[in-house]
């Protein structure tokens, strides 16, 4: 459903009216524009910065060729047994 609505026929209360709704999400648009250039600077923690302490299993007991990367368990290492 298209229907065309000429901005210059409108009558002045509907033109006040839609330059009204316009200044508002304009302003809406800013602040939003804002807040996300705020919560981008947010700074990323000394640990993050840091090099990733990598570490590989491949002993009696632990996941075969289990890969970790900073503690957390990355993938495993298929079809080998020592690094």
């Amino acid at each position: 459903m298209y229907r065309e609505l000429p901005y210059a026929e409108a009558a002045p209360e509907l033109r006040r009216a839609r330059e009204l709704a316009a200044a508002l999400l304009r302003a809406a648009g800013a602040l939003l524009d804002r807040l996300a250039l705020r919560l981008a600077e947010v700074e990323v923690a000394a640990a993050e910065l840091a090099e990733p302490v990598l570490e590989y299993h491949a002993e009696a007991g632990a996941p075969e060729g289990a890969l970790y990367v900073n503690g957390q368990l990355v993938g495993h290492v298929v079809g080998v047994s020592r690094l």
